[in-house]
């Protein structure tokens, strides 16, 4: 039962976590193509909110139930090519949500250099590594 309990909490955070690693990315399109101060500092203040009240909790428990679902059978996990793929993919997305809070520091400083274009692109990254890790554990090709 505990295992059941503990994989529901954690699609929950990852749903959170997710959504985070969505709309942040699109808040900084915005933000690129805003040239007033009031939209800067208000953007500022969302991406901020954003980042250290949703995201950054909603990883943290993401990666704190997925280590505890993995420590409930290791060996079993540990084994599994899926698993490790899985976990490359999460590795990648921490470095991206991280990426993400050192390009909210630069907007916040005036440092921006990059447009909205390359915003909308990188957008995506998060869309293909949700892709990847759902077709892991549902299909579990190896």
């Amino acid at each position: 039962m505990l295992y059941l309990w503990l994989k529901a909490f954690h699609i929950i955070a990852v749903v959170c976590w997710f959504a985070g690693l969505f709309y942040l990315p699109r808040l900084f399109v915005y933000h690129a193509m805003s040239s007033d101060a009031t939209s800067h500092e208000r953007f500022c203040i969302m991406e901020r909110k954003l980042y250290r009240g949703i995201m950054m909790p909603s990883m943290i428990l993401t990666l704190a139930l997925g280590i505890w679902l993995i420590s409930l059978n290791p060996s079993y996990y540990f084994s599994q090519g899926w698993m490790h793929a899985k976990l490359t993919l999460v590795i990648a997305l921490v470095a991206y949500h991280h990426v993400c809070g050192a390009q909210l520091k630069r907007f916040a400083r005036g440092e921006n250099t990059r447009g909205h274009v390359f915003y909308r692109w990188f957008n995506e990254a998060p869309v293909l590594a949700l892709l990847g890790i759902v077709i892991l554990v549902v299909v579990r090709p190896f």
